[in-house]
């Protein structure tokens, strides 16, 4: 089992800035593939940023369409947290972002790595407000 706590969200302008945090216990944390996703009311959710475990300590990080270089997405293994930055936010980016995490060590395509089936484990979602 995998419990992923995420942080960070709040009300913020269009234009500011957040990082998003998502702590992880219960699993080796360097071998876990993460990602970002979110959800606005009403709407689907929509893979936001990923960082896919391929082999030891080498992930490979995938992006949102919309992200558009707004987003960066890291990790400290150390810390077992993952963090989402979040830049030149717009009204748009409002919705509820969550974490999510795979412990099953494969090896996903880009495609894969963006399915929000692919993932096992979820947070609870932490709430982004950008006001105009």
């Amino acid at each position: 089992q995998v419990q992923l706590v995420e942080s960070g969200g709040g009300l913020v302008q269009a234009g500011g800035s957040l990082r998003l945090s998502c702590a992880a216990s219960g699993r080796s944390f360097s071998s876990l593939s993460m990602a970002w996703f979110r959800q606005a009311p009403g709407k689907e959710r929509d893979f936001v940023a990923g960082h896919s475990w391929s082999s030891g300590s080498t992930y490979y990080a995938y992006y949102g369409d919309f992200v558009k270089g707004r987003f960066s997405i890291s990790r400290d293994n150390a810390k077992s947290t993952m963090y989402l930055k979040v830049t030149s936010l717009k009204p748009e980016d409002t919705a509820v972002y969550y974490c999510a995490a795979d412990s099953r060590g494969q090896r996903w395509t880009a495609a894969q790595a963006m399915g929000h089936t692919s993932y096992e484990y979820w947070g609870q979602g932490t709430q982004v407000t950008v006001s105009s």
